[in-house]
């Protein structure tokens, strides 16, 4: 019976390790929609790096890296260098940040947006998986699926657009 327990202990040990999101661990998989309905998940972008951006963008903290120009300048300069970025609002219907695919897509696009895909994780299952709380959190996960970065944007806790 011991040996049984010890079995299944490692099992689920095994199991929940493959699925962490500690950085040196296994990104968690996951498949959503983006902001045109279409299914994208981690697994369509094995052997690529892949960055994950959470954004709402009514948090200070982003606004500082959009209308900076900042975030829209990295998403582009690291697109054309074949990663891909993975833009994800994890807001719930009637949230800050929350808006229809269509209204989320106009303001992604008026806040110069041009990341790979924009996710609508309105049920935060992805940011549950990656433990997202603030915005703009950020995650970077290299070409052989580890999570090799959790963290803030910067190590600035200000809002000002000068010191990025």
């Amino acid at each position: 019976m011991k040996s049984i327990a010890i079995a299944t202990l490692a099992g689920a040990f095994v199991l929940a390790t493959a699925h962490s999101k500690e950085v040196g661990q296994a990104a968690p998989e996951f498949t959503a929609k983006n902001l045109k309905g279409e299914s994208v998940s981690l697994a369509d972008h094995k052997g690529k790096v892949v960055v994950l951006e959470w954004v709402n963008f009514e948090c200070p903290f982003v606004k500082k890296h959009y209308a900076s120009g900042n975030m829209p300048k990295l998403q582009e300069d690291y697109t054309d260098k074949d990663v891909v970025w993975l833009t994800v609002c994890s807001s719930a219907e009637g949230k800050q940040g929350h808006a229809e695919n269509s209204k989320q897509s106009e303001r992604a696009s008026s806040e110069g947006n041009k990341a790979s895909h924009f996710i609508a994780d309105s049920d935060g299952e992805v940011g549950k998986a990656y433990d997202a709380k603030v915005t703009p959190h950020m995650f970077i996960i290299d070409k052989e699926g580890i999570l090799v970065y959790s963290g803030a944007m910067d190590s600035k806790p200000t809002t000002d657009h000068a010191d990025i």
